[in-house]
């Protein structure tokens, strides 16, 4: 991290937890940072960049996805990785997100998800459990929230895992496989948003937050014991896709081989 970094994120916010589970991850695989470029969306995840020693960049509202795919394409040996949160990839970005998943881009996505608009103003999110209270739901959420690892899996991703900023062990280790896998990642962090989301939802202190979530959480082998009824506002943790299929900037590069060893020209 940034030894002069500004502090830009609230007190008791999991934004510090979920980023330092990322350098970790990076440090276990032994990346160099001149092989790492960090993208950025808006809101409270997005300002993550002002933390991190890597080639990074904060792209307009919803658009992380695809500029870190242009760079992918360009550059494949790179490890490009999006650090943003529910609102800015799940709505703005949502299209992004599934199509990213769909193409197989390789590239890693850590999206973290504390249930709200935290940085704006508590505003409902994609992802806002029904019936939360949120400042543009006072009277609690009519709407039903997106599940964001099974949303991405269907539409074709190849790595998808969801962890908690409890369960700080086992995120690095998904961060870390992500990384790793050659197709597109993505990791799902649930996270505390003391200022907006557990104000607005009386669940106390960052430390409260942190123990409900421990709480709440259960793993998939445990869930698929489990009655829909009783898994209504638990949060199922572990890895939901784990495959392989071919990545789009290696089939991309192959293909330039191909038309540059053919000499094929391509006219309009």
């Amino acid at each position: 991290m940034r030894k002069s970094a500004r502090k830009v994120w609230c007190g008791g916010c999991g934004n510090g937890i979920a980023m330092g589970a990322l350098i970790r991850a990076i440090i276990q695989l032994k990346i160099s940072q001149d092989r790492i470029a960090v993208f950025t969306g808006i809101g409270c995840n997005g300002r993550g960049a002002a933390y991190i020693e890597f080639d990074s960049m904060q792209a307009p509202h919803g658009r992380p996805i695809p500029v870190a795919t242009g760079l992918k394409l360009t550059r494949p040996e790179m490890e490009v990785i999006v650090y943003s949160g529910d609102g800015d990839l799940a709505a703005i970005g949502g299209n992004h997100l599934i199509h990213a998943a769909r193409r197989n881009i390789g590239i890693t996505v850590v999206l973290v998800n504390n249930y709200i608009y935290g940085m704006t103003g508590g505003q409902v999110a994609p992802t806002t459990p029904h019936q939360a209270v949120a400042t543009t739901a006072p009277y609690g959420n009519l709407e039903y929230p997106f599940d964001i690892c099974a949303l991405v899996a269907a539409a074709g991703a190849t790595y998808v895992a969801r962890s908690t900023t409890y369960h700080v062990n086992q995120l690095t280790s998904f961060i870390a496989r992500g990384i790793q896998n050659k197709g597109f990642s993505l990791i799902e962090v649930i996270s505390q948003c003391p200022t907006q989301f557990g104000k607005l939802n009386n669940r106390g202190t960052p430390a409260q937050m942190l123990l409900w979530l421990k709480k709440n959480s259960v793993t998939l082998k445990e869930a698929s014991s489990k009655t829909p009824e009783e898994l209504e506002g638990r949060v199922i943790i572990g890895e939901f896709a784990n495959k392989e299929r071919p990545e789009l900037a290696a089939q991309y590069q192959q293909m330039l081989k191909t038309v540059k060893k053919e000499g094929a020209s391509h006219e309009i």
